[in-house]
């Protein structure tokens, strides 16, 4: 139970190679040069880049979890095709020679004195700050959540708590219902919560049990997928499949005791359904840091408010932002962090040199959809939800060899080129591409 409240605490964020850092508990008064807030994939490769520009003794890393997580593979982990362990490595090992890690969670964020406290009293102060802090899953927003995952046959994808359970409760699926929910807020990789729909039917295909499973999912969206070129694909997915898809359905409680799944019709406010339940999967609600939400570095509605183009600060322009605590208006994904990184690797340096920054982000990001234990639809799109693809072919397909990219090639990318501070920039996958023709 002790591990299920931790769900409604700081989540654990998703390295690099190296063991010889420093790290920091307490202590005196502390000040760095480019303090960065958290140790997850934004961090961690915005904090090796960092080093290069202006020394590892003049970049500190403020990140309690001493885990780091790949989270894109949990979708694979929740589906039996990958293991959790595979998915983490030790934030010691990521975090860069040289570094400061200060092992402590944010507690505040002062701009107006340049200075941040930790849970444990600290007090840095800083000369530029680096915000990478992810957001907060909130479990606890669905009423019977988190302690009906105490239960078994009830599983979510979105913690490395609960990932293990959705594998559990598809392979002790007998027959019923298999409910699959999206949350009624911004979600980071908002295709995941129907990649475990397509695969839990591959699985139950390739097992027999199939006929008697009622493949269901309730999302609180008004479309299947926000991009239609690949919303069209995805539907004609749903339909070959045999796929129950129910838009503007909002799970509002479980009642795991019972087996049973609440929704709310968002379209008719108050009316709601219950639904038997063999399999459920849970994407949780998401919200904003709580730390920012309660700084003055939050817009309106508690995200870091940065400019659109350049992520600096809309009002301190000593702070920058990457990554799921921004207000960027684009899809929440480790692809648009590692597109994010050339840029705001490229506005720091000019700030540095008190000149105007001259590359924009256009809001590039991707989200491999995984429709089965072989084949993904790789959708990639900018800021207007135009498709921005990388390679020569109709990505709205599936293809075998953009599962392969997911499932074996990323990762080995994600640890050893991006949280480097060696791969990224606009449209990732072309890179990609263009090291493959040399």
């Amino acid at each position: 139970m002790a591990a299920l409240r931790r769900l409604t605490q700081y989540p654990p964020r998703g390295m690099a190679i190296s063991t010889l850092h420093t790290s920091s508990c307490a202590s005196a008064k502390q000040h760095y040069k480019m303090l960065v807030l958290g140790g997850g994939s934004g961090g961690i490769s915005m904090s090796a880049r960092m080093k290069r520009m202006m020394g590892a003794e003049n970049v500190a890393v403020v990140e309690p979890s001493e885990m780091h997580y790949y989270q894109p593979i949990w979708t694979l982990v929740g589906a039996g095709a990958k293991t959790v362990a595979s998915s983490g490595r030790s934030t010691a090992s990521v975090m860069p020679s040289g570094v400061k890690w200060v092992k402590s969670k944010v507690q505040e964020i002062n701009p107006d004195t340049n200075t941040v406290r930790t849970d444990d009293g600290t007090e840095i102060s800083y000369e530029y700050l680096l915000v990478a802090l992810g957001l907060q899953l909130h479990y606890e927003k669905i009423k019977g959540l988190p302690e009906g995952f105490e239960h078994p046959k009830i599983g979510s994808n979105y913690s490395v708590q609960t990932v293990e359970k959705t594998w559990k409760a598809l392979q002790n699926f007998k027959e019923g219902n298999a409910v699959f929910t999206f949350p009624n807020t911004p979600v980071k990789c908002a295709g995941a919560p129907q990649k475990i729909m397509y695969l839990s039917d591959a699985f139950l295909r390739k097992t027999g049990k199939r006929e008697k499973a009622n493949i269901i999912y309730n999302t609180s969206l008004p479309v299947l997928f926000g991009i239609k070129k690949y919303a069209d694909s995805l539907w004609d997915i749903v339909k070959q499949r045999d796929l129950q898809v129910n838009l503007r359905q909002n799970l509002i409680e479980v009642r795991a005791d019972k087996q049973e799944a609440v929704f709310e019709n968002l379209d008719k406010p108050g009316e709601t359904k219950v639904i038997e339940y063999e399999m459920l999967h849970v994407t949780p609600p998401m919200g904003p840091n709580l730390v920012i939400k309660g700084s003055p570095l939050a817009d309106e509605a508690g995200w870091l408010d940065v400019d659109k183009d350049n992520l600096q600060h809309k009002r301190y322009p000593n702070v920058f932002g990457i990554g799921d605590c921004t207000n960027l208006p684009t899809a929440k994904t480790a692809a648009a962090v590692a597109a994010q990184t050339a840029i705001l690797n490229r506005t720091i340096s000019k700030i540095l040199k008190n000149e105007k920054p001259d590359k924009k982000y256009d809001g590039y990001t991707s989200c491999p959809l995984v429709t089965s234990y072989n084949t993904v639809i790789l959708a990639e799109f900018d800021y207007n939800g135009q498709p921005l693809e990388t390679f020569p072919i109709n990505q709205a397909k599936e293809r075998r060899i953009m599962y392969h990219m997911k499932a074996d090639l990323m990762p080995h990318l994600y640890w050893h080129g991006l949280l480097r501070g060696l791969w990224g920039g606009p449209g990732p996958y072309r890179k990609l591409l263009h090291l493959g023709m040399k």
